[in-house]
């Protein structure tokens, strides 16, 4: 969500292939017995080279699951009544959805409305840019007016900077240190948990736990002991 807010326009890559256990579709919260991740089941036999754009889910019961262990993990959060008949309301659209990708935007979508984040989401489908790899990405650089490209660090490892600053595009990582702590139910802190934590946790105030915007304002950031 901090990269979503620290640029003009976040594009979705939907047009690569799915990977299976990642984040797609996937995530973390803190539950009375430790982390548990809610996942929604997508059909992948027979299917490995489909793309994110083409994975479909593989039966709809995962919804309400999802809601009541949401609901048994944080009813006692501070603000947990501020946003769970939104996020009620937003499993009731995607409860029925099929494809994987309809539901990440719809849920992307609420987040950010939640944040107020602002940003414009796109797909890379949309762009129907050429290329592979890195070429792609410069490609959809262009097409889409970019000055700066934001990715995120893992990248560094397959990323070559020359191709991206021959074409002057400035190649920026996100830097995922240095995120403040705040007060967490169930045992100690844990950074690694859906932003759904965070929310319920400290209400209108998540903004002051993200990093985006002191960047843009020059505040250092500092890790809370």
């Amino acid at each position: 969500m901090d990269i979503i807010n620290d640029v003009d326009e976040f594009i979705i890559y939907d047009d690569v292939q799915y990977t299976r256990r990642d984040w797609r579709n996937r995530n973390r919260i803190k539950t009375a017995n430790g982390t548990m991740w809610l996942t929604i089941p997508i059909d992948v036999k027979g299917k490995y080279d489909q793309l994110i754009n083409q994975a479909n889910v593989k039966n709809f019961d995962w919804a309400q699951l999802h809601l009541r262990n949401i609901e048994q993990s944080y009813k006692k959060a501070p603000y947990f009544d501020l946003y769970f008949n939104k996020i009620i309301d937003t499993y009731e659209i995607i409860s029925s959805e099929k494809s994987l990708l309809t539901i990440d935007l719809i849920t992307l979508k609420m987040l950010c409305e939640l944040l107020s984040i602002n940003t414009k989401i796109s797909l890379a489908s949309e762009y129907k840019c050429d290329g592979q790899k890195q070429d792609r990405l410069i490609n959809l650089c262009k097409a889409s007016n970019a000055t700066h490209y934001l990715s995120g660090p893992a990248a560094k490892n397959y990323i070559d900077p020359k191709g991206f600053s021959d074409n002057e595009f400035v190649l920026e990582y996100a830097d995922y240190d240095g995120y403040p702590e705040y007060t967490q139910l169930h045992g100690d802190f844990d950074h690694f948990v859906s932003v759904l934590d965070l929310l319920f946790m400290t209400g209108d105030k998540a903004r002051e736990y993200m990093l985006s915007d002191k960047r843009r304002m020059g505040i250092p950031s500092e890790i809370s002991k």
